[in-house]
């Protein structure tokens, strides 16, 4: 930027975006300090290299905000996971399931992992069986990123959204609760009616 650029002769490009030549550097400097603007070098690699007359503040915020909207834009995906044990209570296992869904639903992936101990370890199908049961009670919502595999004591697989399928399920959700309505305005204009 300005006394900083080390070239004898640049390619100038105005305010405006229109091609002014090849020019000495002092020569810009002295265009761009007239405009009361900077000479800023875009092109450092081309030959000769390329510099703009540019408000460079007004440069440096423009893509300031386009880094903090491309940081906005991108969705940020935590892993959560959820630990199981094979001989899980009823209770604990709905809780637990529901907190699979939950995440599901706000868009993170999940490891679902389950712990084994002692002799438990003899009957792995047990922990299948439960994997396949979350699985199951979590739906179409959810997708199986990982397959259920043994890791030294524990068994585990992720399942991340199914954007495509959390749509269908929200639109069909909707069309119910029209139906729902629909089906209940009838019903309540012939109870008035019968007042």
């Amino acid at each position: 930027m300005n006394d900083r650029i080390r070239s004898r002769e640049i390619r100038l490009i105005g305010p405006s975006g229109d091609q002014l030549g090849i020019k000495p550097v002092p020569e810009a400097l002295r265009m761009a300090r007239g405009l009361d603007l900077d000479l800023v070098e875009v092109a450092p690699q081309a030959k000769p290299p390329v510099c703009r007359i540019m408000d460079y503040g007004k440069f440096k915020y423009e893509e300031d905000q386009k880094a903090k909207e491309a940081r906005k834009k991108s969705t940020n995906v935590v892993v959560k996971e959820v630990k199981y044990r094979p001989k899980i209570g009823k209770g604990d296992f709905d809780t637990k399931t529901r907190n699979v869904i939950r995440f599901i639903d706000e868009g993170h992936k999940v490891k679902v992992t389950l712990q084994f101990r002692g002799r438990e370890m003899a009957h792995p199908e047990l922990g299948a069986k439960i994997l396949d049961e979350v699985i199951e009670a979590v739906g179409p919502a959810a997708k199986l990123d990982s397959r259920s595999r043994l890791e030294g004591r524990a068994m585990s697989m992720v399942l991340s959204p199914d954007k495509q399928a959390q749509e269908a399920i929200k639109k069909a959700a909707v069309e119910a609760e029209r139906e729902a309505a629909n089906e209940a305005a009838p019903a309540a204009e012939a109870e008035s009616e019968g007042d």
